[in-house]
């Protein structure tokens, strides 16, 4: 997985790098932007360190190059500022050979290196090239640390929109404690995978983890399944048998769909919460249990206390926190990303060579509701992955029920081609920039490659238009 993301983050190594030279001497600072324009740099120059300091807050950088000796602002005050304003930027510094000692300074204080005056061109472009290799990999990989905890922190919970940034920040602080959790959320929204996310980072994880489904049992084997039973308890009881609780002992229970649990059943549950111990069904001695309980389900539980069919005091027992899990269309914007990591899952699991998803492919899955949620959208693209013959997911692998989805528009409907007759090229491309973002919920990577740019050609249009 780091792999793949690295090499999806690293897609635009091949950008130029962004330079801002700072020299008090103009005709000294043109020189060294000009020789760094020859071999592709994008470079800005600021002819004062007090301009150089201001330019550090209005644009970002790969590289500064800075005289050492300024009269306002020196080239250890623009390190410094930059160090604040831009830390995964590298800095170089020019020197004559009087303040050597000073830039020996620097580079301790975090400058990348130091070049002598007057400045050999091969070592300025070599020593330039090398900084803006080293910034893009630190930023790199402090993009790549970032999606891994906000995304993979927690074990299939996926998801960079802000609901899910919402979630899984919540989660962060909820799963060292040992309080009672209550999941809501409709099916397929990934209750189960919150619930584990929650028990492995806590200090339960290496305890077991039991999942039971409170809605697929009889009253008689949920109680069974939950307490265990002795030999003789009923007809087919013969044997003593260990019940989930047991089991889970020093770990984590997850009961699903807890709204569905028998009256009786909530009853022996809410004295397990209050004393800590269970009882096998057919036997009088008690067994102390220390279980944490999560649990899910995708009813109102206010309205079905309301009905007497759900205790009042069971549910403020499993209620301590509460946990929202948002609707696949409710977070949309994370869309993209599952495709992706599912194609990925899917691939490897079926042994099939899959080099992407088309674009085509990508509008129907953006357009459709998805009622079944994220589950159904891992059925779906498991559907594409086993059907497909030619390595590229396309429209024609999707199942019948997306086929006829209507496609995200590609402009607003406001707009019409002859409505856009005669304006200015650069507001008919902030329109459709402004479009794609809209289209894929904020997804940059997703919008780049839907508009055919690179990420970061994206990224500094978004700032130019401050979309």
């Amino acid at each position: 997985m780091a792999v793949t993301e690295l090499k999806k983050l690293d897609n635009n190594t091949a950008r130029p790098a962004n330079v801002l030279v700072v020299d008090n001497d103009e005709a000294h600072a043109q020189v060294v932007a000009e020789s760094l324009q020859r071999t592709g740099c994008n470079c800005r120059v600021a002819t004062s360190g007090t301009q150089g300091a201001e330019m550090l807050q209005q644009h970002d950088y790969d590289v500064i190059v800075t005289d050492l000796v300024m009269s306002d602002i020196d080239g250890l005050g623009i390190l410094v500022r930059a160090k604040q304003e831009q830390p995964d930027a590298e800095v170089i510094l020019m020197t004559g050979h009087g303040t050597v000692p000073s830039a020996v300074e620097a580079m301790q204080q975090g400058a990348f290196n130091y070049l002598l005056k007057p400045l050999d061109i091969k070592q300025l472009r070599a020593v330039t090239r090398k900084a803006a290799e080293s910034a893009r990999l630190r930023r790199t990989n402090v993009e790549l640390k970032r999606r891994l905890d906000e995304k993979f922190g927690f074990e299939g919970v996926i998801g960079d929109s802000p609901r899910m940034r919402d979630v899984i920040e919540r989660l962060k602080r909820i799963a060292p404690t040992n309080a009672s959790v209550l999941i809501e959320g409709e099916t397929g929204t990934g209750k189960e995978l919150v619930a584990q996310a929650i028990h492995q980072n806590s200090a339960r994880k290496n305890k077991p983890f039991v999942a039971l489904n409170c809605a697929a049992l009889s009253e008689n084997i949920l109680e069974s399944e939950l307490f265990g039973h002795v030999k003789g308890a009923f007809t087919d009881a013969s044997t003593d048998r260990v019940g989930k609780f047991e089991y889970a002992h020093g770990g984590t229970m997850f009961l699903d769909e807890v709204g569905d649990m028998p009256m009786a059943t909530q009853i022996k549950l809410l004295r397990v919460l209050e004393n800590g111990q269970i009882t096998r069904v057919g036997s009088n001695d008690q067994i102390k249990v220390n279980v944490r309980i999560l649990s899910a389900t995708n009813r109102n539980l206010e309205k079905t206390i309301e009905a007497g069919t759900f205790r009042n005091d069971l549910y403020h027992r499993l209620k301590v926190v509460t946990i929202r899990i948002p609707t696949l269309v409710q977070r949309s914007q994370d869309i993209p990303v599952l495709i992706d990591h599912f194609v990925r899952l899917f691939a490897k699991r079926h042994q099939k060579q899959i080099k992407g998803v088309s674009p085509a492919a990508r509008r129907k899955l953006l357009g459709y509701d998805w009622p079944g949620n994220v589950r159904q959208l891992r059925n779906v693209i498991e559907s594409m992955v086993v059907v497909d013959y030619d390595g590229l997911l396309d429209a024609d692998d999707l199942p019948e029920e997306l086929a006829g989805t209507a496609e995200p528009t590609g402009a607003p409907a406001s707009t019409s081609l002859v409505g856009l007759v005669g304006k200015p090229l650069e507001e008919i491309d902030r329109l459709f920039i402004a479009e794609t973002l809209r289209v894929t919920g904020g997804n940059r990577v997703e919008a780049a490659n839907m508009l055919g740019i690179g990420e970061r050609t994206l990224y500094r249009k978004i700032k130019e238009y401050k979309l």
